[in-house]
């Protein structure tokens, strides 16, 4: 007599040996590597997208700040040196207390030692003044130190810019008035008021280009 034996069957599939009787068996690590893989796909794409969209975000940024760099003409230099950001405060500062008065001076026509003294001293060309206190005077004499120039050992400290050596060395050519005032500038600088010595009358600045 033949034995048959009858497979069980579920919803027409077959059991498999090692099977919960309902998938086809795998093994643990098959599993486990095609769930990493999924996973490592949909990281791999996900940062090649950050990355597209990074650099279309940077490109379109670069070329608004290149427009709108070619569109804004450039700021006026009309102090004798460039001065950076980290000092502009400091400026600002010294031209706040001492153009209200008179004519304020670039740092560069007098030495440090002058900066210096003028700043400590309540006695400023024969008026009272009230001195300077921390952290504008600190502000004030960062600007005034840093774009002044070095005095000699042996050069006494001037207070007047006949006697300056750089005032000297900066009009070289110019036939400079006797004495020299703090009005004679605006002859030949006339936006010394507004703190800018490089714009020049016609005159000098023809003399200049010759």
């Amino acid at each position: 007599m033949s034995i048959f034996v009858k497979r069980k069957t579920y919803n027409g599939k077959k059991r498999l040996p090692n099977s919960d009787g309902l998938r086809p068996a795998r093994s643990d690590r098959q599993v486990l590597q095609q769930s990493a893989e999924r996973q490592f796909k949909r990281q791999f794409f996900g940062l090649l997208l950050v990355i597209v969209t990074w650099s279309l975000a940077m490109g379109w940024l670069l070329a608004l700040a290149t427009n709108a760099h070619s569109a804004t003409p450039p700021a006026e230099i009309g102090t004798v040196d460039v001065v950076p950001a980290q000092y502009q405060l400091g400026q600002e500062l010294y031209l706040e207390n001492c153009s209200t008065c008179h004519i304020a001076l670039p740092p560069a026509v007098l030495p440090t030692q002058t900066w210096k003294n003028l700043l400590q001293d309540s006695q400023h060309y024969g008026a009272q003044l009230k001195p300077l206190v921390d952290p504008p005077r600190i502000l004030v004499w960062k600007y005034l130190s840093t774009f002044s120039r070095v005095q000699l050992d042996d050069e006494e400290t001037p207070y007047r810019l006949n006697n300056s050596r750089y005032f000297k060395a900066l009009h070289p050519g110019v036939k400079l008035p006797r004495p020299v005032q703090l009005g004679s500038c605006l002859s030949c600088h006339p936006s010394a008021n507004d703190y800018n010595f490089r714009r020049l009358t016609s005159q000098e600045a023809e003399g200049q280009r010759r």
